[in-house]
This record gives structure tokens, C-alpha cells and sequence, in this order.
């Protein structure tokens, strides 16, 4: 049980109404896709990188459950493999994106590979950017905060994350990010000077924590490390930095901005898990290890201090939510609707209701997956092997071969690793074989284009 007085309170009541405020206030009269979709391609470099960073780091809760099972091997699977990928699209896609001045990823698969790849690319890129971890996560922080059941809980959420959306499009969803940025780090930057003080130095860190918590591998298999060094690929497909670099003004604010986010990312890395630790060295047996952080504010924090760092935590959620389910309503409202239909949305109108599609369908999902780390693993294993190979060839000529076999190459990879984690076959990790299919249909049309 965790206790608040009235101060943290209405801290975490502020944090809402000025989110609410500042995304109604951002709503434009202009309903063109380009201002509703990309913001009219006017994001500067300060509001590029505070949008970047606090929508792609939303799995706070993850970050704790996964550190307080396994140490700072959590660090090595799920924060290094992101700077190796995201250096590579900093360095070889994010230019290109920008120069297309498109709007999404499928309308760069409909240019190069036609309607068909461009649809099921679509379907692919929904299934991967479901806001469902993050409304369960914010679910599980909201109702232990006001006492009101999970489901209710999630349902309020998801009303307060989206409905400035239907009006404000990115521009509301940027604008609000800025101000979860800041709130994101003063949360963790509150807690960590009282680990220092009320728990100990490095000293007692290393004192207390499992031997296997101090080792990069955490005690899991190489096979096991190396599936999430491939998820890791997830930042050269994430619709979330496509959009963002279309958004951009200019191609070297997207290239700077990538940069310079990653240098914050580090830093948030950095602060989560070290708290994590402090988690782990402090608190024992901890039945729902994604209460780490939540458990570890209670046992140390007074009150205000409590109050900060559960908007430090809320904000760095809802920040992904929202900007989740907005790529995820144009996806289904522009990118498979609209193509399928073959018609131009005047209005954004189909992308409005995919808000409405986007919110149910993750709500079902958070309560028949209700684990965080088990979600990220599953639809990361299922849609990335797919995407990787149509987006980063759709970016270099040379690596261009016919629709017809990118599509069969994308499907066989999707089908493989999702069949394989249905049935769970032998030791191999999903991802894997779906991964293998795909390469080697791929180099096949690749071969039979230059025959």
C-alpha cells in the first residue's frame, strides 16, 4: 500500500489538467493532413528532440520490472541495442526520411512497392506501435494512486490521453510531450539523491545486490540477449521517429535531433536503472516486480517529493500513450483505410475514428496481456522482421527487388514468427526463424531481378 498526502495529490491532479490544457490549447484550425499529420514539416530542433525522447521512452514500469529481475543486464538489452540502432538511422535514414517529405512509413512502401506491400506494411506498423503496455502501465499507476479498479482505471486514461488528439493531431501531441519531457527527468531527479541518502552509496549496492544482477548477461542466454538486440531494430521502423523526422524542419534538425536524444535517452537510462538497483538492494521479494519504482518512492520519499516523482513517472507513461495512439489512429484511418478505399480523406476523418479503433483494441490487449515486458517481447518478435526488411531496403535503390517477392518475404516472416510463438517451438527464440524466412525470400527476389 502506498500513501499520499493532499500535496502530492493535487500535484498529480495538475500534472492532468495541464496536459489536458496544453493539448486543447494546441488544436489548429487548419485541418490539412499536412498540419493535422506532420505538423505543417515546422518542428524545430528543441521541440524535435523533447518529442522524440519522451514518446519513445514510455515502458518506465518495463524498465523496472526488468531491472529488478535481472540487474543491470536490463540496461545492456534494452537500452544498448537501441543506441546501436538508432546511431544507424541517425546516420543512414533519417536525411532520407525528411528529403521524401511524405507522412508515413507506408506511404514510402506505396511509392517504391505498391498498394499491397504498403497495406500490410500498415497492418504491421499497428500491431507494433499499440499503446497497450503503456495504458496498462498507466492503469496499474492510477488506480494505486486513487484506489478505483484496473479496468475503470485504464478507461479514464485512455479519455484523458486522446481526447485532445481528435482536434490538436501532432501538434497537440508534441506540445504536450515538451511538457513531459521536463517532468519526466525532475521525477527520477528527485529520487535518486534520496537513494544516496536514506539507502546508501555504491558500496552498499554492491554489498546487497544478487551476484548475477552485476553481470551484463543477468544470467539469461545468449539466444535469449540476442532477440533483444535485434528488438532493439525497433527504433529504424518505429513510426514515431519517421514522423518526427517528417515533421522536421529542415533535414538537419533531424539528424541533430536524433543525436542530441540520444544523448538524453543515455541520461534517463542512466537515472532508471540506477534506481532500479536501489529497488532491488532495498526492497525483497517484491511479488510484482513492475512495482519497483512505485514500492521503492514510497519507502524513501516524504510527501511532495512522493508526489513529483509519480508525475515524473505518469508523464514519461502518458507520453508515449498519446503519441502511440495517434500514430496508431493514422495508421488505420490514412495508411489501410484510405488505401484500401483508394480515396483521399479530406479531414483526416477515418484517422479521427482509428483514435476511437486504436483505443479499444489496446484496451483488449492490456487486459489479456497484463505484462509489460511479455507485450514489448511478443509483438517485437512478430512485426519487426517483417517491417526491417521492406523499410530498409525501400531506402536504398540497389536493395530494391520486385513487390511481389518484398511482400511474400514480409508475410512468410510474419507468419513464421508468429506460428512460432504460438507453439513455442524447441529453444528457438521467435524471431529467428521469422527473420531467416524473410532474408532468404528476399535474396531470392534480389536474385531473380538481376537474372
Amino acid at each position: 500500500m502506498i500513501n499520499f498526502s493532499i500535496y502530492d495529490y493535487i500535484l498529480i491532479v495538475l500534472y492532468f489538467l495541464g496536459a489536458l490544457y496544453i493539448g486543447f490549447r494546441s488544436g489548429k484550425k487548419d485541418d490539412s493532413e499536412e498540419n493535422y499529420l506532420v505538423m505543417g514539416r515546422r518542428l524545430s530542433l528543441p521541440a524535435f528532440v523533447a518529442t522524440l525522447v519522451s514518446s519513445f521512452y514510455g515502458g518506465v514500469l518495463g524498465v523496472g520490472e526488468f531491472t529488478y529481475r535481472y540487474g543491470i543486464s536490463s540496461w545492456f538489452l534494452n537500452a544498448f541495442p537501441y543506441y546501436f540502432f538508432i546511431v544507424i538511422f541517425a546516420l543512414f535514414f533519417a536525411r532520407k526520411i525528411r528529403k521524401t517529405r511524405l507522412y508515413t512509413i507506408p506511404d514510402k512502401l506505396n511509392l517504391v512497392y505498391g498498394k499491397n506491400v504498403s497495406i500490410f506494411g500498415a497492418m504491421m506498423i499497428f500491431l507494433l506501435v499499440t499503446p497497450a503496455p503503456y495504458l496498462f502501465m498507466l492503469g496499474i499507476l492510477t488506480s494505486l494512486i486513487f484506489g478505483i479498479p484496473l479496468w475503470i482505471s485504464m478507461i479514464i486514461c485512455l479519455i484523458l490521453s486522446v481526447a485532445y488528439l481528435y482536434k490538436g493531431g501532432l501538434n497537440a501531441d508534441v506540445r504536450v510531450n515538451i511538457f513531459e519531457f521536463a517532468l519526466m527527468f525532475i521525477g527520477f531527479g528527485v529520487i535518486i539523491p534520496f537513494c544516496f541518502l536514506k539507502i546508501g552509496d555504491f558500496g552498499y549496492l554492491n554489498a546487497n545486490l544478487p551476484v548475477s544482477h552485476l553481470t551484463l548477461s543477468g544470467g539469461n542466454s545468449a539466444g535469449y540477449i540476442l532477440v533483444w538486440f535485434f528488438i532493439g531494430a525497433w527504433a529504424i521502423v518505429d513510426p514515431g521517429f519517421h514522423q518526427r523526422c517528417y515533421a522536421a524542419k529542415s533535414e538537419n534538425t533531424a539528424v541533430k535531433g536524433v543525436f542530441i536524444s540520444l544523448i538524453f535517452w543515455f541520461i534517463f537510462d542512466a537515472m532508471t536503472t540506477l534506481a532500479g538497483l536501489y529497488s532491488v538492494a532495498s526492497l525483497k521479494n517484491i511479488q510484482e516486480p513492475a512495482m519497483s519504482y512505485p514500492l521503492l518512492a514510497e519507502s524513501i520519499l516524504p510527501s511532495v517529493a512522493k508526489g513529483f516523482f509519480f508525475v515524473g513517472l505518469i508523464a514519461t507513461i502518458m507520453s508515449t500513450l498519446h503519441s502511440y495512439m495517434f500514430i496508431s489512429a493514422s495508421t488505420l484511418g490514412k495508411d489501410i483505410i484510405n488505401r484500401m478505399k483508394g480515396i483521399q480523406d479530406e479531414g483526416n476523418r477515418y484517422s479521427k475514428y482509428g483514435i476511437v479503433a486504436a483505443s479499444l483494441l489496446s484496451l483488449i490487449i492490456a487486459m489479456l496481456v497484463p505484462s509489460v515486458v511479455e507485450i514489448w517481447y511478443i509483438i517485437g518478435s512478430i512485426t519487426i522482421p517483417s517491417l526491417l526488411i521492406a523499410v530498409v531496403s525501400s531506402y536504398f535503390p540497389a536493395l530494391h527487388a520486385d513487390r511481389k517477392w518484398v511482400l511474400g518475404a514480409m508475410i512468410v516472416s510474419f507468419l513464421f514468427s508468429f506460428f512460432w510463438v504460438i507453439f513455442r517451438v524447441g529453444y528457438i527464440e521467435p524471431m529467428y526463424p521469422g527473420l531467416s524466412g524473410g532474408i532468404i525470400i528476399f535474396i531470392t527476389g534480389l536474385l531473380m531481378k538481376k537474372r
